[in-house]
């Protein structure tokens, strides 16, 4: 048989090299002035110069293909099904998609339980399922979480989950005080490799990664952090007081009893550790017997908190009309990770910057004069007011000053979210009246004001953030 002066591909210590394409069209047109006795014409256009043409693409697509195989063994470039499959080497698989969580305020009566899978929905038509069930307290009030109907990273700002969907007797309102932290989509590439990582330290005991990668592997969870206190002191970090010697765990989805003993399971023997949810957790290890020994596992759930955006665009006449809507649904799905970049996190910085090339994406009409972001970790104001209709009455302000531009927020929930001033009243800055942007009545509390005004925001460790389209001002100037 004889040869092909194609070029052979070649293994080497950079792996798997194939040759040029030039290389191959050369080879094949060569192979052809030897099978037909020379003398053919080497011109591209001529019907030798085709059919080489045509040999080399279908040669190069294979070459390729194996190229692009050969790669997806390598963890760091795997994909797809050939990553799953390294995946299951570590015993673990790729998250699938999971919905947006949301913590209620329920009101009811005395006794009345609110059972899993019971049903509410909010302003945009959403269904949300409850999934951690209650019975109601001389109180009234209890908190219940509830899951999307839907998955995927479906904004509920806070004040929208007000409709009871499913009537129980007893059961009288609902509504969300904060954001509902947002659902993810299946899990990334990207994702799913950084979890590879973190399931090799799982392997071991007492150390950061080894906790962090096994709660970030229970069903459920879309966001984790975990950090340490190794003084002898208590000590802030990242705006959280934790005991001395302790292990602090932020997370966000899975079911509490799951996640404890994940945590129960990787943490050092002894340690302390810090939260606002406690679980009891059973050593059934082989060796004990009835009743079985007894440990608190506690760790934090973390609260929604709300970043604000204003983007500053430049007019003219090619702006369309939705153009605000466009950029808040833009600046939402990047916030999530809808476009290939990083999503907001438990504890991360939250860069302008990150969002530039979306919004400048939209168009040629999208051109970014100034992104703007800012959140209630770094407030303008802080004061005491009320709110009746669309006036908002302070009482006394204890530091900073109140603005027109200014988002205010609380920490019960009451106030609409995405209240901004618009414009002032007796007060210029101190006690007296302002006009507020959403009609609503609030009774005297603690409030503070926050201005979309930094390059970044740094969430605390006890916080995950989120937006909604009341949070992002797109103005053109």
């Amino acid at each position: 048989m004889t040869s092909s002066s194609v070029p052979a591909p070649t293994f080497g210590t950079g792996g798997f090299i194939a040759p040029l394409e030039s290389d191959i069209l050369a080879g094949r047109i060569a192979d052809f002035q030897k099978v037909f006795g020379g003398n053919l014409n080497p011109d591209l256009v001529s019907p030798q110069g085709q059919l080489a043409m045509s040999d080399t693409a279908i040669i190069g697509a294979v070459m390729d293909m194996f190229l692009f195989y050969t790669s997806q063994v390598d963890p760091a470039f795997s994909q797809g099904r050939m990553q799953d499959g390294i995946g299951r080497i570590y015993f673990i698989e790729r998250n699938p998609a999971q919905p947006t969580t949301v913590q209620c305020t329920v009101i009811g009566a005395q006794g009345v339980t609110i059972p899993y899978g019971a049903l509410a929905q909010d302003a945009s038509g959403n269904t949300y399922i409850c999934t951690q069930p209650g019975t109601f307290d001389a109180t009234g009030t209890m908190t219940l979480t509830f899951a999307n109907q839907a998955v995927g990273p479906i904004p509920c700002p806070a004040g929208t989950l007000t409709t009871i969907y499913q009537a129980i007797p007893g059961w009288d309102t609902i509504t969300n005080p904060a954001d509902g932290v947002p659902g993810t989509l299946v899990e990334s590439r990207t994702a799913f490799e950084a979890r590879r990582r973190l399931a090799v330290a799982q392997n071991s005991l007492g150390s950061i990664p080894s906790v962090l990668g096994a709660v970030l592997n229970v069903d459920g969870v879309t966001d984790a952090f975990v950090t340490e206190n190794s003084a002898n002191s208590p000590q802030v970090i990242g705006g959280v007081s934790l005991a001395p010697n302790s292990l602090y765990v932020a997370v966000t989805g899975g079911a509490a009893a799951d996640i404890a003993r994940a945590i129960w399971t990787r943490k050092a023997p002894g340690t302390t550790l810090n939260g606002n949810t406690s679980v009891q957790i059973q050593d059934t290890q082989s060796g004990y017997v009835l009743p079985y020994p007894t440990y608190s596992v506690s760790f934090t759930r973390p609260s929604a908190t709300s970043v604000y955006f204003s983007v500053i665009l430049a007019n003219s006449a090619g702006v369309p009309a939705d153009a605000a809507i466009q950029v808040q649904n833009a600046i939402i799905a990047a916030f999530a990770g809808l476009d290939g970049g990083p999503r907001a996190r438990i504890a991360s910085t939250v860069f302008a910057s990150r969002f530039y090339p979306t919004v400048a994406a939209l168009g040629s009409w999208a051109k970014i004069v100034e992104i703007k972001i800012g959140s209630i970790n770094t407030p303008s104001a802080s004061f005491v007011g009320s709110i009746s209709g669309n006036v908002l009455t302070v009482a006394s302000v204890t530091s900073g000053a109140l603005a027109v531009g200014q988002v205010i927020d609380d920490a019960t929930g009451a106030l609409v979210e995405g209240t901004s001033i618009i414009a002032l009243g007796t007060g210029t800055g101190g006690a007296g009246t302002y006009t507020v942007s959403s009609s609503q009545t609030v009774g005297t509390e603690a409030m503070i004001a926050a201005v979309a005004s930094q390059d970044r925001v740094q969430m605390n460790l006890n916080q995950i953030p989120t937006v909604s389209a009341s949070d992002i001002t797109v103005t053109l100037a």
